[in-house]
């Protein structure tokens, strides 16, 4: 026999304001992440080893770093949209737009990711090598992500 699903006794406003919650509580966690790998490959644009490495590594440090920005772009985009209609009465329109910002942040930020651990393998490993264990990780990001979150949704709206 099915449980009976968990819900809350809130009106519509309460709600949004709950969801709002939820939701910077989980930009504070992507923002800073976002933050420290953007930091990261700022600083390696400015070694002497990152300037005589090759086309592949400035490749991948180029697509990286605009995947970087453009993450922290879409995860601090929230923050600012709350700011721009604060005390307008709008969270029932901010909060699915918000929602979809920090979806594709977070799908740039798995990007940037595995870019910087492409970067930081290929120092370490034959290129190759890197590049399997690269894929290997955003195949990991991929399942965490959503694979699992999409099957546990799936079997709950059946």
């Amino acid at each position: 026999m099915d449980e009976p699903r968990y819900t809350r006794n809130e009106d519509q406003a309460g709600r949004y304001d709950r969801h709002w919650n939820e939701l910077l509580q989980e930009l504070r966690i992507a923002q800073t992440g976002v933050q420290i790998l953007f930091a990261f490959l700022l600083t390696i644009a400015f070694t002497s080893p990152f300037r005589d490495a090759d086309d592949f590594t400035h490749d991948v440090f180029a697509v990286t770093i605009v995947l970087s920005a453009m993450s922290m772009a879409l995860l601090i985009a929230p923050v600012s949209f709350h700011r721009i209609v604060f005390r307008q009465g709008l969270r029932d329109r901010m909060i699915p737009l918000a929602s979809r910002m920090t979806a594709g942040g977070l799908a740039l930020l798995m990007l940037a990711v595995c870019g910087g651990l492409l970067l930081a393998l290929d120092v370490v490993l034959v290129r190759w090598l890197a590049i399997t264990i690269d894929g290997a990780a955003l195949l990991w990001f991929i399942v965490f992500w959503y694979v699992i979150p999409a099957r546990v949704r799936a079997r709950s709206s059946s």
